[in-house]
């Protein structure tokens, strides 16, 4: 056994989300949220943890570490779970964190997400983009939609991940996981291949170069339903976010091309719920509809939250909708409501007191 399979081990027993690792430090764990020591370990020195990350990294990603100083893989521990490793270099020598991916794929039941994403899995066309920070679930919810296509309908899925997280079996449909670096030299080459593959539905891991974002809208207007992520934290961020990659020369076009294949955009964060005891997913929901095309295409995305507020009754809704809720509902703290909103005083009364 690797010596730092009993770190994992740890971080699983533990219900731990992230491990950390730094030359001369503690090993810590994220466990709800917080960062804490993980019992009976001392500071490891730099040879040492070297030697232990060495341990559990396949030579041709050992090789892009010592190279780029950087390396994203996937490691599994039976009997445990997958885990998703980044290492680097840091002030004081090697550094990684090991993120848990759970070896059972949560459902959209088990998740508990709003009936409108989970009808995201019904389209058949289109581009779905989830939206949050590092660590907010994104790849969790997409995951559980991928899983709800693949139980219920006779598809050729493809996931073009770095690393790929989620293993999914094949059911009803036909799965082909790509790894990036592994199985494919990038998004780009991947999406591109993706079109003489015969892919009715792909998964982009992260949307995070112009040539990528151009590729996924190109396979959404051609017919494929496309699930994408970035890093903004709500719907208008996202669809200025996707424009703004791109020159103003090409904005025009752009905005076009979007207008045409955007079929939703979902804003997902992750917060502690009010007991202390877990975290919950909260979501801003924003779905195609007939006068969204004309607003991409004129720019006029400030007129998004009038769009959300028009189509509650088809499941759309605000972050700082549901945040109040939640938080009115003694769901979350109400601090952290206060400190995610975008309108600050309508959560006054949830403030922190200085």
């Amino acid at each position: 056994m690797a010596e730092i399979d009993r770190l994992l081990k740890y971080l699983k027993e533990n219900k731990g989300s992230d491990l950390h690792l730094a030359a001369g430090r503690t090993p810590r764990v994220r466990i709800h949220g917080e960062l804490a020591d993980v019992a009976g370990w001392s500071p490891v020195e730099n040879g040492k943890l070297r030697e232990m990350l060495r341990e559990v990294c396949a030579d041709y990603c050992w090789n892009e570490y010592e190279e780029t100083h950087d390396a994203d893989f996937a490691y599994g521990l039976d009997g445990v779970a997958r885990f998703r490793a980044n290492y680097f270099v840091q002030q004081t020598g090697v550094g990684a964190v090991f993120r848990i991916i759970p070896e059972k794929i949560l459902t959209v039941d088990d998740l508990k997400v709003p009936p409108a994403i989970r009808k995201l899995a019904e389209l058949r066309q289109g581009l779905v983009v989830v939206t949050g920070p590092t660590g907010s679930g994104k790849s969790t919810t997409l995951a559980a939609i991928i899983d709800k296509i693949n139980r219920e309908n006779s598809r050729h899925i493809v996931t073009i991940e770095d690393p790929v997280e989620f293993v999914h079996q094949n059911q009803q449909s036909v799965l082909s996981h790509r790894e990036i670096g592994y199985h494919t030299k990038g998004f780009a080459p991947a999406l591109r291949a993706a079109v003489r593959q015969d892919a009715d539905v792909v998964l982009v891991g992260e949307m995070r170069d112009r040539e990528t974002i151009s590729l996924a809208i190109t396979a959404a207007e051609m017919g494929m339903l496309v699930f994408g992520t970035l890093h903004t934290n709500s719907a208008a961020k996202t669809i200025d976010r996707i424009i703004d990659a791109f020159p103003a020369s090409e904005q025009p076009q752009v905005r076009l091309s979007l207008s045409e294949s955007l079929a939703a955009v979902v804003a997902q964060l992750l917060l502690p719920t009010a007991d202390g005891k877990g975290r919950m997913a909260v979501h801003e929901i924003l779905l195609r509809t007939q006068g969204l095309p004309n607003l991409i295409r004129e720019g006029n995305i400030q007129m998004l939250a009038s769009v959300i507020q028009g189509g509650k009754s088809e499941g759309m809704q605000a972050m700082d909708d549901v945040l109040f809720q939640l938080a009115s509902e003694n769901k979350i703290a109400g601090k952290d409501a206060y400190m995610k909103a975008n309108d600050k005083g309508r959560f006054e009364r949830f403030a922190p007191a200085d």
